[in-house]
C-alpha cells in the first residue's frame, strides 16, 4: 500500500530511479525516527538531539563509510561528548532519562545498526553505469 501511495511501482534501475529510491529510504527513516521520538514525549530538545544522532550515524556510515564497530564507537563518543558539552555550558547534563536513553539505543539498534549492510550497500553498493552513446 505504501509503495502504490508514494507511487513507486514503477521502479527501474536506472540510476536517477535509484537516487529517488535512497531519498524515498532516508526520509522514510527521518520520518519514522521523528514520529518515533514524538510518541515518547520528547521534548522539542530531545527530538533535536535524537534526530542528530541518527543523521550523525549515517553520515558516519555514508560519507566517511564507517565499519558497524567503528560506528558503536564514534556513537558512543557523541553521546558522551554530548553530556560534557552541555555540562560546560550550563545546559541539562541528563538529557535524556535512564529509560529514555535505553530507549534511544533500542531504536538505533531495531532501525540502523540491524541493517547495517542493506544501508552500506544504498550508499556503496556498485550501480550500473548509464549508457551515454551507442559507442
Amino acid at each position: 500500500k505504501m509503495i502504490e501511495f508514494l507511487n513507486l511501482t514503477q521502479l527501474k534501475t536506472s540510476l536517477k530511479e535509484t537516487i529517488l529510491l535512497k531519498e524515498t529510504i532516508l526520509l522514510d527513516y527521518y520520518a519514522a525516527g521523528f514520529w518515533w521520538a514524538r510518541e515518547r514525549n520528547f521534548s522539542l530538545i530531545q527530538i533535536s538531539r535524537f534526530m542528530e544522532l541518527l543523521n550523525f550515524a549515517l553520515e558516519n556510515l555514508s560519507s566517511k563509510h564507517m565499519t558497524l564497530g567503528d560506528n558503536l564507537k564514534q556513537l558512543e563518543r557523541a553521546v558522551t561528548g554530548l553530556s560534557e558539552t552541555e555540562s560546560k555550558e550550563g545546559g541539562d547534563v541528563n538529557l535524556f532519562s535512564i529509560d529514555q536513553a535505553k530507549a534511544v539505543t533500542d531504536f538505533l539498534f531495531a532501525s540502523l545498526f540491524k541493517h547495517y549492510k542493506a544501508f552500506e550497500y544504498l550508499f556503496h553498493g556498485r550501480r550500473e553505469e548509464p549508457v551515454i552513446s551507442n559507442e
